[in-house]
């Protein structure tokens, strides 16, 4: 895998080697971490001296990104030549796509619901087209470093989502009334 990446490009680079899980398996491939904002985030440390987002938030991301791509919903940046010279309604159709094309779709989409309209676009934006965190500050009209947060809010949900983290809630009983146990309610008839 490192003869295939030209030695003067890759020391541009950031590249690791990870394990990536697919349906038949486990296989390993190098990725440049300098292009993911997750990666960046993943690690650079906060005052407190802890990762910026934690490791399940980095994978529930890496996840949506790998089906996102899996999924071909990344837009292209050259023409189709494709199309040419074939006749109407031959080719390039549903017709053509592979299971595992539309299951990558279905598992975005899923994704995405579940974590609302809220964050989907966010998601979207930082973890599948690559968007730096201050870009979109800028373009939504956000305060500087708020969407640091909200991208730690929308990556918990999409780890909950995978099923990553837990859902916290404590002991598990909500709570009911803001009324003491002995506090009665009168009705009032004026």
């Amino acid at each position: 895998c490192g003869d295939a990446i030209d030695p003067f490009c890759a020391q541009h680079l950031d590249l690791s080697m990870r394990n990536l899980m697919t349906e038949s398996g486990v296989m390993q491939v190098m990725v440049n971490d300098s292009e993911s904002p997750l990666a960046w985030l993943a690690r650079r440390k906060g005052r407190d001296g802890r990762a910026m987002i934690g490791p399940e938030q980095f994978i529930a991301g890496e996840r949506l990104r790998a089906d996102f791509t899996r999924a071909q919903m990344t837009p292209r940046v050259t023409s189709s030549w494709t199309g040419i010279g074939r006749t109407k309604g031959a080719g390039g159709g549903a017709g053509e796509m592979t299971d595992l094309i539309i299951a990558s779709r279905q598992r975005v989409r899923l994704a995405l619901e579940s974590c609302g309209p809220e964050f989907s676009g966010l998601l979207l934006d930082v973890c599948c087209f690559l968007r730096g965190l201050e870009d979109v500050e800028r373009e939504r009209g956000w305060p500087s470093r708020s969407a640091k947060v909200v991208l730690q809010l929308a990556l918990d949900r999409l780890a909950r989502h995978y099923g990553l983290r837990a859902d916290v809630s404590g002991t598990g009983s909500g709570v009911r009334t803001w009324l003491a146990d002995d506090a009665g309610f009168t009705s009032s008839s004026a």
